[in-house]
This record gives structure tokens, C-alpha cells and sequence, in this order.
């Protein structure tokens, strides 16, 4: 019996022992996400480049493209601009950023002083479409394909090597390696799918 109080707190011990190793070899990046395999939530977000035009979610359907979370605010994200950059050269699929909680005059200088790879980008002033895609860090990065259906998530800083093993390979099978999506609608453009709003301030 007394050896048994000794080997009970020694098990117990080494079990979360094995318990802190696994963990310690997870990647803090690889956050599973509810909205995998799921309808990216519905938007209507002006255009940071042009406030009175406003974009919405189901303007993307038919295309598979890739959704950047971003702020001038974000350190890791000025990390991770020179691979959207590289990535956004390759024209491999749309590319849309989110500024997230971002004053509208910081974000445009941002882009002007490190270049602007996005198609374009939508203003998430208050975040709530981030916090309905789950954001929690920024940056973060989504494919979502011609249904509509987030695919693929990425928390923090998009890399070469994810970009090469994870996000192109998923794109090339998502569009079949074919040509590429038609152009976005143009600021201002009539399309029914753009609407037009009052201009923000």
C-alpha cells in the first residue's frame, strides 16, 4: 500500500509529462476552425480605396480566391506582405483583403509605402465581419472556393513555404489548373452584385 502512494502521483505525473510534450509540438498556427467546409459568412463591406462602392460576399461566387486579413496596426503582418506580394504576382486566384479595425488614411499609407497586392480590399471598421469569420489574430489568411465554402485557414504570418505546399496546390485544385476567374467588378461598377452606399467618413 505505501509503495502504491508513491506510484499513483509518479503516473499521474508522467502522464502530463507526455501531455505538455505533445503539446509543445503542435503548431500554434494549425487552429482548427468551425467554419472549415462551411459557407463563408455573408458581407457587405465598402472598398477602401472607395467607400461609396461596397462589395459583397456573393459577389466572389463562381470563383475560387483567397481572403487576407490585414492592419498597418499588425507588426507580423508587415512580416508576411512581402509573400502576399510574391503570391498576388503569380495571379493564381483573386486576392481580397480585409482590413481589420483599421483607420482608412494608416491602411492606404501602408499599402502606398509597401506596395498593394490585393485586387482590392474591404474596410471592417468595427471587425464584425472578422469575428464572423472567426478572427481572433491578425493576420489571417482563407481560400474559399466557387461555392462559397472556406477550404483552407491560416493564423498569423503567410509563409513561402505554406503558400507553395498548402495554398496553391489547394488552388490549382479548386480551379482545375484552368484559366483564370473573370476580372473583379471596377470602383463604382454597375454590376448587380456591387451595390452603392453613402460615402463614409
Amino acid at each position: 500500500m505505501k509503495s502504491l502512494r508513491f506510484i499513483i502521483p509518479l503516473a499521474i505525473f508522467l502522464v502530463l509529462v507526455g501531455f505538455l510534450a505533445a503539446g509543445l509540438k503542435l503548431d500554434p498556427r494549425a487552429v482548427p476552425s468551425p467554419l472549415i467546409g462551411k459557407p463563408a459568412p455573408s458581407f457587405t463591406l465598402p472598398r477602401l480605396d472607395d467607400p461609396a462602392t461596397q462589395l459583397q460576399r456573393d459577389a466572389m461566387l463562381g470563383k475560387a480566391w483567397v481572403l487576407n486579413v490585414w492592419a498597418s496596426w499588425c507588426g507580423p503582418c508587415r512580416d508576411e506582405h512581402p509573400h502576399i506580394v510574391a503570391f498576388a504576382r503569380t495571379k493564381r486566384a483573386p486576392l481580397i483583403g480585409l482590413n481589420y479595425k483599421d483607420k482608412r488614411d494608416d491602411a492606404q499609407a501602408w499599402l502606398r509605402q509597401l506596395g498593394d497586392p490585393y485586387d482590392l480590399s474591404l474596410s471592417d471598421l468595427d471587425g464584425r465581419v472578422g469575428i464572423n469569420f472567426g478572427v481572433y489574430g491578425v493576420p489571417e489568411t482563407f481560400v474559399i472556393d466557387k461555392a462559397g465554402v472556406i477550404r483552407f485557414k491560416h493564423v498569423g504570418p503567410m509563409t513561402a513555404e505554406i503558400l507553395q505546399q498548402r495554398v496553391v496546390p489547394l488552388l490549382k485544385e479548386l480551379t482545375n489548373d484552368g484559366p483564370l476567374p473573370s476580372s473583379l467588378p471596377p470602383s463604382g461598377g454597375g454590376t448587380p452584385q456591387v451595390t452603392q452606399g453613402a460615402k463614409s467618413g
